[in-house]
């Protein structure tokens, strides 16, 4: 199994392209099931999730073409096979979008309940009650969603209680096929929503709302294939911008604008972190010393959950302490024991933890537990005095594409140990 090792203390400073964000990929992959027309997605990045969301929509009977090197799929053909089966989705908690585009099209589904990180339960009932109310009968039983509805699905207003990124995407993708008039009220607001909705578009889909909480979508009776440009990763770059941050340094966040990292950004300036808009990208550059912020988790434009492991490590390092909420998963701080096996001063209770921030770190063998996780001991190790060997990084590769080529080009003394 493989392992990255990281010997700690030396400045990052260089350009860093950003890909194309997995978050937006998958469900973008999804909107070819909406369509036997060809669906061309570029500045694709080359993930394990993408890999495998590439592989489910292949097994419904489409043709999949991902270009690495030119970082552009192809998504083409009828869908002849309706199942999601265990040993795809067990993978994947995203591969539960391809029931509302199944389902919308083909009027039947039967997809495995998902698997993904151990970073909590996130159930999908609120994908299944909102296909309900659009007229679909559900079923759950042996592990899998089996759905069906007789001709078209139709259009509802649909209240979500929480919001939640997943359940949007699902039931905006089916809403472009239903008949009649879907309104999704306290819709998710992420970029990657915009990014969906915006292709969906493009393939002639009538939605109005978008970037705002009110989803609005009259459906159609059919849409054509597009080629769509991915959006950058914001998740990717904001990791970025910490692991720049933590060793003193300034990276240039190719591709990036700041408006994608919502409070992100206003909490890595509280924190000591300049961040600035240029032509070519957004520049993060620590200015002095790294000083304690409060963080809490919320849905977009809020504090992005999945930048709160990576954050967590930074202040590991600041001065005084800081106190990290997390609302929107639990079991989101396995990474705790880890980094305090680096030397960082961090009690969790329940959804919180106080971070006390040590003047260092230092190297250590450590486990990754999960995606985000994997990369915030990445970024511990990168100001730690000595060797970090993180142990487990299947996780990383589903999120971060070849992470310790570009930390190396900026400086990191990195590498990957075969396994």
């Amino acid at each position: 199994m493989d392992r990255i090792r990281i010997r700690g203390g030396r400045r990052l400073e260089g350009r860093i392209a950003i890909g194309g964000a997995k978050n937006a990929a998958l469900p973008l992959m999804a909107t070819s099931l909406l369509t036997h027309e060809a669906v061309v997605l570029t500045n694709a990045p080359a993930l394990a999730d993408v890999a495998t969301m590439g592989h489910l929509i292949a097994q419904h009977g489409l043709r999949v073409e991902q270009d690495t090197e030119a970082r552009r799929i192809l998504l083409e053909g009828e869908a002849r096979q309706f199942e999601a089966p265990y040993d795809l989705v067990r993978k994947m908690r995203a591969s539960i979008l391809v029931l509302g585009p199944l389902l919308a099209r083909h009027g039947q589904a039967r997809v495995s309940l998902p698997g993904g990180c151990a970073i909590g339960t996130r159930p999908v009932d609120l994908h299944l009650k909102g296909l309900e109310q659009m007229g679909a009968a559900i079923d759950l039983a042996a592990g899998y969603i089996d759905a069906r509805v007789e001709g078209r699905l139709k259009g509802a207003r649909i209240l979500f209680p929480q919001v939640s990124v997943g359940a949007t995407e699902n039931l905006l993708m089916a809403a472009t096929l239903a008949e009649g008039t879907t309104q999704l009220v306290n819709a998710a607001r992420e970029p990657e929503i915009t990014d969906l909705a915006n292709c969906l578009i493009s393939m002639g889909a009538r939605i109005e709302g978008v970037g705002s909480d009110r989803l609005t979508i009259e459906g159609v009776e059919s849409l054509s294939g597009t080629t769509h440009a991915i959006l950058p990763d914001r998740i990717e770059a904001g990791t970025f911008a910490c692991a720049g941050a933590i060793t003193g340094g300034e990276v240039l966040l190719e591709g990036m604008t700041l408006e994608l990292f919502g409070a992100c950004t206003r909490s890595l300036r509280e924190a000591g972190v300049e961040m600035i808009q240029e032509a070519d990208g957004v520049r993060a550059r620590r200015l002095n010393g790294l000083h304690g912020v409060d963080v809490m988790t919320e849905p977009f434009p809020g504090f992005a959950t999945d930048m709160q492991a990576q954050f967590m490590a930074l202040m590991a390092v600041a001065e005084g302490a800081s106190m990290i909420t997390e609302t929107i998963f639990e079991n989101r701080f396995m990474h705790v024991p880890e980094l305090t096996r680096m030397g960082a001063r961090i009690n969790a209770h329940g959804s919180s933890a106080i971070v006390r921030g040590v003047a260092r770190l230092s190297g250590a063998p450590v486990m990754a537990t999960d995606l985000r996780a994997s990369v915030s001991l990445i970024i511990a190790g990168l100001a730690a005095e000595g060797e970090t060997t993180v142990n487990r990084v299947y996780h990383l590769d589903r999120g971060y594409e070849r992470v310790e080529r570009k930390l190396a080009a900026v400086g990191a003394d990195i590498e990957r140990i075969q396994g």
